[in-house]
């Protein structure tokens, strides 16, 4: 048996053992009362039922039984499959329109199947069409069967595999041969359109890119843009849990998607804020960034910031957006390495919790909690590697943040949820709020959470909350200055999609963090 089944079967027996013990709200000692009046009143019984306590006991529990198998992805709602496909799956002349556009990258390429369409095939579009893009590489490598599962739910076409269709190819062919369709006076490929919603089965770093892709509909005025709902498949998806979608990819997965499908197509749309990074570094850089880093002919240092030495002659410039947060330092060199070796040995990710133990015990390889008696101590903090400066809210000055000697790496957080659902930033109490000029944080707020870890044993009470992280600031908008020295490398990441940054002794690299203008919509799984 999978250990993912075991962990959720000793959950569902302790959970039953407690409420045998319990047998009712009252609890033990309230059951004993019971007896002792029954055996008072036995005389006087005789007229009632033997069984009404076994009763209670037995949907007691009966009640427990059903309520932690449906937290383990089984429930005793049933759902039509039938009548869920008749929702999701759209027409199909607009299917295979859609799947011609992409695969000639032409978005006219689909007009001969609204010519050729069958009579009353576009009497009507369905109630929620939807769409799915799986990552192969994520869920324990569960993408093929998924995928399988997927299409028999809606239709081969309406379903993508990433490392077959690219998000941006389907917002650039695939949206907009339904645009071509409307323009055409197709009202079905008009209302297929206006109601399509997206789902994104992945980590973070996946649904990160889909959503910024979906960004391109905003910038070019092409609305409404498609909410996202996600199916975790990640090892912390900490996007998929703010939005109540869940931390894990459920052991009872073919029975869970029927409702996940069916909470994704009724679900309320929420507001999410978008932060872009531009990256700007001497041209010639030995870089490979994620692949939600975009080339960029333009970055441009704004007028008001203090350039410390000279820029060089020629720069290559990168952009990309995040949605949970940035880091840089001692946590996204671990990420980095784990990356690395999960890609060169693919059987070790069997899972979310087996990644977490290898994750766990890599960690500990990377100088994260014990630095080497050769180091310089003075080379273990980010402060001598960083200047940062900020903006505060409704702001447009440029602020210098000291950096403490002890942090080792720095995180700018937008969501509540990190490193697998934890919250570093904690909840701190109003009169600190006030006393340090901060404001309650949200993921709607434009406002980003920067704090420090110091080292891998700072972190680990970090993440299990017995301590808040090293408070440094909010801000609306960040500028990190990297320089070398004795350093070669920095570590970055950015919503799970770590990269190894080389540094020169002689130019900076520069980080620009600020919020996009037009915030994100993602479906609540609730």
């Amino acid at each position: 048996m999978r250990l993912e089944k075991m962990k959720d079967f000793i959950q569902i027996w302790i959970s039953l053992t407690k409420e045998w013990n319990r047998g009712q709200p009252g609890g033990l000692s309230q059951r004993r009362k019971e007896s002792r009046r029954r055996k008072e009143e036995r005389p006087r019984a005789k007229m009632a039922s033997p069984s009404t306590t076994g009763d209670t006991n037995k949907i007691a529990v009966r009640s427990s039984l059903v309520e932690s198998f449906r937290g383990c992805g089984i429930s005793g709602i049933r759902i039509d499959k039938e009548e869920l496909k008749k929702q999701l799956t759209m027409p199909q002349y607009l299917r295979y329109a859609m799947r011609d556009s992409i695969r000639l990258q032409d978005p006219v390429a689909g007009e001969s199947r609204y010519i050729n369409r069958a009579e009353g095939e576009d009497a009507a579009a369905p109630l929620c069409p939807m769409v799915v893009f799986i990552n192969p590489r994520s869920g324990g490598r569960h993408g093929p069967a998924l995928k399988e599962r997927l299409q028999q739910l809606m239709s081969e076409e309406q379903v993508f595999d990433l490392s077959d269709v690219k998000p941006h190819e389907f917002v650039r062919y695939g949206l907009s041969c339904l645009e071509m369709l409307a323009g055409l006076g197709d009202s079905c490929a008009k209302e297929t359109r206006e109601r399509i919603r997206v789902m994104v089965a992945g980590g973070d770093g996946t649904v990160g890119w889909v959503l910024g892709c979906l960004t391109e509909l905003r910038t070019q005025g092409r609305e409404p843009v498609p909410p996202v709902g996600i199916i975790p498949l990640g090892t912390g998806n900490d996007l998929s849990r703010s939005f109540h979608w869940g931390g894990s990819f459920p052991f009872a997965w073919r029975s869970a998607i029927k409702r996940t499908l069916q909470r994704a197509s009724n679900g309320t749309v929420n507001r999410l804020d978008s932060w872009r990074v531009s990256l700007s570094m001497p041209e010639g850089t030995p870089v490979v960034l994620p692949h939600c880093f975009k080339h960029t002919e333009e970055f441009s240092l704004d007028q008001g910031f203090e350039i410390d030495g000279e820029l060089p002659e020629k720069v290559a410039s990168y952009e990309g957006v995040y949605y949970n947060y940035f880091s840089i330092g001692m946590d996204a060199q671990v990420a980095y390495g784990f990356h690395h070796l999960r890609n060169e040995k693919p059987y070790l990710a069997s899972g979310p919790i087996s990644n977490k133990i290898i994750y766990s015990g890599y960690s500990c390889t990377q100088g994260w909690f014990f630095t080497p008696c050769v180091s310089d101590p003075g080379l273990r903090g980010l402060k001598n590697i960083l200047r940062m400066h900020i903006k505060r809210v409704n702001s447009s000055e440029w602020e210098q943040i000291a950096i403490p000697t002890s942090v080792r790496a720095i995180v700018a957080l937008n969501l509540h949820s990190y490193g697998s659902g934890r919250n570093p930033w904690g909840k701190p109490k109003p009169d600190y709020l006030e006393k340090r000029g901060f404001v309650e944080a949200d993921v709607a707020d434009g406002l980003l959470e920067v704090f420090g870890l110091k080292q891998g044993w700072h972190a680990s009470f970090v993440m299990v909350e017995l301590i808040s992280a090293k408070h440094l600031v909010q801000a609306s908008a960040i500028r990190l200055e990297v320089r070398g020295g004795q350093w070669k490398n920095a570590y970055m990441q950015m919503d799970g999609e770590p990269w190894k940054q080389p540094l020169s002794k002689d130019f900076s690299t520069y980080v620009e963090i600020k919020r996009e203008p037009f915030q994100s919509l993602v479906i609540s799984g609730k």
